[in-house]
């Protein structure tokens, strides 16, 4: 992947959790990221699917913080994200440890009927909480939507993210998981 196109992403996944623009996220930061989800999808975090998605933030959260917490201060910096991010799940294999547990309990939540298809309508509601333009998730939605049945897999959603996250092909759909990069 080229450098330009990574550091779109990383810059676009750090601003899904910073969402104060501080320039640093914390654990309230994405747990913060897990209630707007929670609130969106109308699901209580003591519910089966709420506390999946509540629990793999938080060792998404152990994660982060023990791989890219370097100056040990219980927040990551844009340049620790980057650093990190590239090391440990771009060029590492740490996506599927750490990552993908978390990308299927959001995909999960977004499944409102549980039939393993996530409609356009529940993609939006992901995207909202995510940040992405109202405008842009059209665009993100048909995209990912490769056999054009106006649903997406479960699977399909988490393969996005590991395509977003992880992924070295600029051409991949799940670059445009959030909206044009």
């Amino acid at each position: 992947m080229s450098a330009e196109l990574r550091k779109r992403k990383l810059d676009k996944a750090f601003s899904h959790i910073d969402v104060n623009g501080a320039g640093a996220i914390e654990r309230d930061d994405l747990l913060g990221l897990g209630a707007r989800l929670l609130v969106g999808f109308g699901e209580s975090p003591t519910s089966v699917r709420g506390d999946r998605l509540v629990q793999s933030f938080d060792r998404l959260w152990t994660a982060l913080s023990a791989q890219l917490d370097k100056d040990g201060d219980d927040s990551i910096s844009s340049k620790e994200f980057h650093a990190g991010m590239t090391a440990a799940f771009i060029e590492g294999d740490g996506f599927d440890s750490v990552f993908r547990p978390a990308a299927r309990a959001v995909a999960e939540l977004c499944d409102g009927d549980g039939d393993g298809r996530v409609r356009a309508g529940e993609f939006r509601m992901l995207l909202s909480a995510f940040g992405t333009a109202y405008d842009d998730v059209d665009d993100a939605f048909d995209r990912l939507d490769h056999d054009r049945d106006g649903t997406l897999a479960v699977d399909e959603l988490v393969e996005a993210a590991r395509q977003f996250y992880a992924g070295d092909d600029p051409q991949a759909a799940g670059n445009w998981l959030f909206g044009p990069i």
